[in-house]
């Protein structure tokens, strides 16, 4: 247990924070809006003998804006083979250890998985502390399906391994959240298009939370054109895409775009035999369509 008593301040109030049992705590932290800790996060920081962190940077101005003096120690991909024991050591020797991410509910697309299932193995007790959530932020504002949602965490960055991914998730009868690098949301938004199809319903929430926080929705097709005509956006990205009904086949036009987009970067019967795994249409057909395409004219 931490020594002496915790306080943290909100507005001109100084709060007294109660210890806290030995455990290691995942703490939500606000996703932009230092405004959206709870109160029961700021009562775990102040308490926890140990606070973990992704940067330390960031951390600090969290804890600087609600008077939490702790020095909170580093912890993320690049070192957790290394201070992920220096943790657990503590934990065992009764210490309450905070850990938390950038920004956000810790583990959902950050660090932190190996160290929890460490701690487990140690029977160790886990307390989850919720709070904001991109995931939900991006998807409750979408106007899209929420019953039933599937996140998706980071697309990969190669387009090839992106397709295949997204190939994976065009089925799923539910709602898709995804994250993704402002740098890449227009090859993505062009695969979503060419994969699932340009007339499902979506949403990019970029900035959530923020001072220029961004909604924009409308179908896959017109959020791509949007993307690809103007400047890189800043920002953190969410990307939410509405389930296919299940009765839903390709249009003629989203088939042609497929193979367009596949014969591009492999052999015309590579390509026919990559776009009928998709769709379902014959191999043949999908061939001789693609040799329609190709002898087209150029517009």
């Amino acid at each position: 247990m931490k020594n002496g008593p915790s306080s943290f301040v909100i507005g001109q109030a100084i709060h007294h924070a109660r210890p806290l049992e030995l455990a290691l705590y995942l703490v939500a932290t606000p996703i932009g809006n230092l405004g959206d800790i709870t109160i029961r996060a700021l009562e775990t920081l102040a308490a926890a003998d140990i606070i973990a962190c992704e940067d330390t940077r960031v951390t600090r101005i969290l804890l600087t804006r609600y008077g939490l003096d702790q020095k909170p120690v580093a912890y993320h991909e690049h070192n957790a083979r290394q201070a992920g024991p220096k943790l657990l050591e503590a934990l065992e020797n009764g210490k309450s250890v905070a850990l938390v991410s950038d920004a956000g509910t810790p583990l959902v697309s950050d660090p932190g998985h190996w160290l929890v299932e460490q701690a487990l193995e140690r029977d160790i007790r886990i307390i989850p502390i919720p709070g904001a959530s991109a995931v939900l932020a991006g998807l409750v504002a979408s106007g899209l399906p929420n019953d039933a949602f599937l996140f998706g965490g980071f697309l990969p960055t190669k387009r090839g391994q992106r397709r295949s991914r997204l190939e994976e998730l065009r089925n799923v009868p539910a709602t898709l959240v995804l994250f993704e690098s402002p740098r890449r949301l227009d090859g993505s938004l062009a695969d979503m298009v060419a994969v699932l199809g340009g007339g499902r319903r979506a949403a990019v929430g970029r900035e959530l939370t923020k001072a220029f926080e961004e909604h924009r929705r409308g179908t896959l097709e017109k959020l791509a054109e949007f993307y690809a005509g103007v400047p890189t956006p800043k920002g953190e990205i969410v990307i939410c895409i509405e389930p296919q009904a299940a009765d839903r086949t390709m249009s003629p036009e989203e088939t042609d775009r497929l193979l367009l987009s596949l014969v591009a970067e492999m052999p015309a019967s590579k390509a026919a035999a990559e776009a009928c795994r998709m769709t379902g249409v014959e191999k043949s057909i999908l061939y001789r369509r693609l040799l329609e395409l190709k002898e087209r004219p150029q517009q």
